[in-house]
């Protein structure tokens, strides 16, 4: 069977994606030698429409809804390119909803749930809690959560506990002890889906099985930013007795670390090992050690997830279906043994 898609066949013919569905719906405004084209690109590539297309197709409105907290952070950036990049494939509009206020979130939940609006809906990190979630339910719209949970909802989901493991075990492999942990607050009224507290978790999970005390003067939360990150590493670097190590629970917030760790005349790695969570793009260029999440393709994967669910005209919590994606831990130049073994 062919993988070609109608982006393809539109690159072979020359022409736009929009001609292409035009030839195949036989509409009658394509002229003769462009149809022929179109036709000939169909034919050398063994093009088939994908029959779950033409179903949606007739959808009621074209439009898919997306909510998305904060939408310009690195990670819902990557998350939001994944969703668009399936939903062009199958003529859907992304409707973006930003929530940056509870208000906003609470009012966006309430009145949301309207297949006059639009045909599905991707709810990127907000949790929605039990009366939330049954008014999706009950709605009738197809509805997947992407990196937030719910045990009623479709929902595309990373192990967050594991990634604050797999994180924290790599620095006390390296022999580190001192090991601090900089995150967003907890317990956030926002109801953002608490994968910071999950990853503390995993952060308190590796320290108890290597028999490291959890020491409280070592874990410190605060809004999510570079500079509120770097205030927090400053705290840390100004303690008495400071860590070696720093587990960040964000690559953004990880920055924030590394410049802290260079205000205080410390090189990282050597005096200082940072570790991020994310793997963003430019956790690359600052050959940040981090927890690799598949950002993209968690965007993918719920698109792909809502599209099934909306061929087969089910709704939301109908034998919910939960996606677990891998983590692993990309290990670069901001980790190493610590100077003195403490």
């Amino acid at each position: 069977m062919s993988s070609a898609t109608i982006r393809d066949v539109a690159r072979e013919a020359g022409v736009g994606v929009g001609t292409v569905s035009r030839v195949l719906n036989n509409h009658p405004s394509v002229r003769e030698s462009t149809r022929t084209r179109v036709e000939t690109a169909i034919a050398s590539l063994n093009y088939a429409p994908s029959p779950i297309a033409r179903q949606l197709s007739l959808g009621k409105s074209s439009n898919i809804a997306v909510v998305a907290p904060f939408f310009i952070r690195p990670s819902f950036v990557e998350r939001l390119r994944g969703v668009e990049t399936v939903l062009a494939e199958y003529k859907y509009d992304l409707v973006l909803y930003n929530v940056e206020t509870q208000e906003k979130r609470d009012e966006l939940f309430r009145s949301l749930p309207r297949g006059d609006m639009f045909d599905g809906l991707l709810i990127l990190t907000l949790a929605p809690d039990d009366d939330e979630a049954q008014r999706l339910i009950g709605s009738g719209v197809p509805a997947v959560l992407i990196d937030a949970h719910h045990p009623g909802l479709n929902r595309v989901n990373i192990d967050d506990v594991r990634g604050g493991y797999l994180a924290t075990k790599h620095l006390i492999d390296l022999g580190h002890r001192r090991i601090a942990y900089v995150s967003d607050v907890l317990e956030s009224p926002f109801q953002l889906d608490g994968a910071s507290a999950r990853r503390f978790s995993g952060y308190r999970q590796a320290l108890a099985e290597a028999g490291i005390d959890y020491r409280s003067e070592y874990y410190l939360q605060g809004h999510h930013g570079v500079r509120e990150a770097q205030q927090m590493a400053n705290a840390l670097l100004a303690l008495p007795e400071p860590p070696t190590a720093i587990f960040a629970a964000s690559d953004t917030q990880a920055i924030g670390v590394l410049r802290a760790v260079e205000e205080h005349g410390l090189t990282v790695a050597e005096d200082v090992s940072v570790v991020g969570f994310d793997d963003i793009e430019v956790a690359e260029y600052l050959k940040l050690t981090t927890i690799h999440q598949p950002l993209f393709t968690s965007g993918v994967e719920g698109a792909e997830l809502l599209i099934q669910l909306l061929s087969k005209q089910a709704i939301a919590g109908e034998h919910a279906t939960q996606i677990n994606l891998p983590l692993r831990l990309v290990e670069r130049q901001t980790t190493a043994p610590p100077r003195t073994r403490a």
